[in-house]
């Protein structure tokens, strides 16, 4: 049997689908399992022991109609070397539609939020977790197809090359065997972020406890705000890994850290995945939809009358995060024991 995955993007949601893979793998232990994924998330995918096989699509290079003919038949035919069985439309987009037809796949499935006319492609699944969080709604998704759904697994594996990158950026910081937070200082929409001054007055406040503030994220955006985070801080308590490593060097230091604190975005469901404590400060996305997977109680909201806007930018223009304050995420590492008074 070959079974075809579409989940493209962004960093969150390819973590989100993980547990897909791993029940397919445990119920059709023979079947061939392909994932389609943007290059952003293929470091996600590319050791997981349950995928078989790793395509990426590129979808730059289809952006304008002179890149569309160059690039369509050579991603067709690499698509149809294997013959589907089964295609799993896990984004419910345009974009993903168009792999799964592309692929012909002889039974398509996706899940219950498909948008963009992808529903006419692939058979919508409704399951019991239709308003439930994500990664239910997508294992709902497989359920159809025989799946035991209940024993939830993200296989996230590090090479030993990438921890021992690690290990050895933690020793030059003298901190591989020390308590360390994790600050997650960006996110992909505005009001999804924590203020620098909010990061840099959290990290204050924890060298009290003598825990370091370790920074991570991509991008130049991220290095600036970590920049920025490190100029106001107070007290010498800070480590910025910003744009030093890759996203599984990352998934390694997470898996060393006491916490990890931030918005709803990619690193703090990579810290959930890992079963390491996601403090998620949320305001415009929904807990129920899109909160730290099975770590609720870490939610911490921003309390206004219109949370869970789902607007990437404010209609009302306020700081969306500014009402959480620094001493509010000090009691919530007291009360899951992570932190205690002298």
């Amino acid at each position: 049997m070959n079974i075809l995955i579409v989940k493209l993007s962004a960093i969150g949601d390819v973590i989100h689908a993980l547990p897909v893979a791993y029940v397919l793998k445990k119920k059709y232990p023979d079947a061939h399992i392909t994932w389609v994924v943007e290059p952003t998330a293929y470091e996600l995918v590319k050791h997981n022991p349950c995928v078989d096989e790793v395509i990426i699509f590129h979808k730059k290079a289809f952006k304008s109609w002179t890149g569309f003919k160059e690039n369509y038949r050579p991603f067709a035919n690499l698509l149809r070397q294997r013959k589907y069985d089964i295609s799993i439309d896990l984004q419910g987009l345009f974009k993903s539609a168009a792999v799964v037809f592309t692929a012909k796949a002889k039974t398509k499935i996706g899940y219950v939020d498909m948008r963009e006319g992808s529903n006419l492609i692939s058979k919508r699944i409704v399951g019991n977790h239709k308003n439930g969080h994500i990664v239910d709604r997508y294992l709902d998704t497989v359920k159809y197809l025989g799946c035991n759904t209940e024993d939830v697994v993200f296989p996230l594996v590090n090479t030993q090359e990438e921890i021992d990158f690690v290990d050895d950026l933690l020793i030059k910081e003298n901190i591989l065997n020390q308590k360390f937070i994790i600050f997650a200082v960006g996110t992909n929409w505005i009001n999804k972020c924590w203020s620098v001054e909010n990061f840099a007055k959290l990290s204050d406040l924890l060298s009290q406890y003598k825990i370091k503030a370790v920074l991570i994220g991509f991008g130049k955006n991220d290095e600036q705000k970590a920049q920025a985070v490190m100029n106001l801080a107070r007290v010498n308590n800070i480590v910025n890994f910003v744009g030093k490593t890759s996203l599984m060097q990352t998934a390694r230091i997470i898996k060393l850290a006491k916490a990890v604190i931030g918005g709803d975005t990619g690193n703090l469901h990579l810290a959930a995945a890992l079963n390491i404590p996601a403090i998620m400060l949320m305001g415009p996305t929904d807990p129920n939809r899109n909160g730290p997977y099975r770590q609720m109680e870490n939610v911490i909201l921003a309390g206004h009358e219109c949370d869970g806007c789902w607007k990437r930018t404010c209609a009302k223009n306020i700081d969306c995060l500014a009402s959480i304050k620094p001493n509010q995420v000090i009691e919530k590492l007291k009360r899951i024991e992570l932190l205690k008074d002298e």
